[in-house]
């Protein structure tokens, strides 16, 4: 089992940056692919972006292309998301969430979750 917690959110101005922290405690946190996800109010959550096992491959969605950058450290069973450029749109409960397989975009490949970090993105 992992359990995992994020840290870093906060407020920003547009085009501000923040880092984004997801520590993970419990076994093996290397075999877990891992993905952040956000959840803006009166919408859906969606996915943001996701990183293997070994941190060589990445995925991300669109609206974040060119501007969020994923890595993991598994020493430290930590992975971070460096979000650059920030937009107001970009306000969201940020979460992290591990997968047993390799790596994953969907929500259902996902078995655990963290409670969420805000990050409010003010124009």
């Amino acid at each position: 089992q992992v359990q995992l917690v994020e840290s870093g959110g906060g407020l920003v101005q547009a085009g501000g940056s923040l880092r984004l922290s997801c520590a993970a405690s419990g076994r093996d946190f290397s075999s877990y692919g891992v993905g952040w996800f956000r959840q803006a109010p009166g919408k859906e959550r969606e996915f943001v972006v996701a990183i293997s096992r070994s941190g060589g491959t990445t995925s991300y969605a669109d609206s974040v292309k060119g501007r969020f950058t994923i890595s993991r450290d598994n020493a430290k069973n930590t992975v971070y998301l460096q979000m650059n450029s920030l937009k107001p749109e970009d306000t969201a409960v940020y979460t992290c969430a591990a997968s047993r397989l390799r790596w994953a975009t969907r929500e259902y490949d996902y078995t655990y979750w963290g409670p969420g970090t805000q990050v409010t993105v003010s124009s």
